[in-house]
């Protein structure tokens, strides 16, 4: 299968779908696959028509982590410092990629959810679940530390207790508890994913996109900033929107009563 085939990509009404496609697999995620996602995300950043993504998958599972038979081999024995080059140049770089995505970025979680796969979803700025929906932590489990950027993400969502509790037992956590401890946004029937997923993107999209890349800029950077820092981003942050059209037609249509027509710019 070609690259193309295994990561689904459309574009409609401003939104980008990237759909992961190797449901025999639980879509575990290959090097080509990882690359894929990371330039569409790329392009996603770039093209003013994008202005919202989606991040989903096929059949039963939305990712059940790496897929370590996909990675090229270098052919030669590993040395130290293979490991760590491989996890920054791969899983941190796809993590990575979402995290500084310009544009909102939805996790359309429709089933198994583990190892980098949780990461991925984790990563996104909002995280909608199927029911049958898991997440797994699954590290533990192989006696591996968490990567892909767990150790960072998990205890600024959920505090490190909790955090800690999923990465030392790698319990499978079910959509329900993941919306009661504050990993997902909202969890809807199977059926409802893909519509919940189409018009929570379609809202974004249809918003100040460059407001909300500057917001998601300042949430992301809020938890590692001082509060002079935090507020001095803050004010140039405001600063830079005043200056794009969207801003302007919001302010405009405030005054004038009406309701605002956004266009991304």
């Amino acid at each position: 299968m070609t690259d193309e085939s295994l990561v689904l990509h459309s574009a409609d009404n401003g939104v980008s779908w990237i759909t992961l496609n190797r449901p025999e697999a639980m879509n575990a995620l290959t090097w080509d696959q990882r690359e894929r996602i990371i330039a569409l995300l790329a392009e996603a950043s770039a093209g003013p028509e994008v202005r919202a993504v989606v991040i989903t998958a096929t059949g039963k599972g939305f990712c059940a982590g790496a897929d370590l038979r996909g990675t090229p081999s270098t052919g030669r024995e590993r040395i130290p410092g293979d490991v760590a080059r491989t996890i920054r140049l791969g899983a941190q770089r796809l993590i990575g990629a979402v995290l500084d995505c310009e544009k909102p970025v939805i996790a359309a979680v429709n089933g198994t959810a583990a190892g980098i796969g949780a990461h991925l979803a984790f990563a996104c700025d909002l995280v909608l679940a199927a029911e049958p929906a898991k997440f797994i932590e699954v590290f533990v489990r192989r006696g591996l530390v968490p990567d892909g950027g767990g150790a960072y993400l998990l205890p600024r969502l959920i505090g490190p207790q909790r955090a800690k509790e999923l990465m030392f037992f790698g319990n499978s956590l079910s959509a329900a508890d993941a919306e009661r401890i504050g990993l997902v946004n909202r969890v809807v029937a199977a059926e409802e994913l893909e519509k919940t997923a189409r018009e929570w993107a379609e809202r974004l999209a249809a918003g100040p996109t460059r407001a909300l890349a500057l917001t998601k800029q300042l949430v992301n950077a809020s938890l590692e900033s001082d509060r002079a820092t935090a507020f001095a981003a803050e004010a140039a942050a405001q600063e830079i929107n005043m200056t794009t059209r969207d801003a302007n037609e919001g302010v405009a249509s405030f005054v004038e009563r009406r309701t605002p027509w956004y266009e991304g710019r």
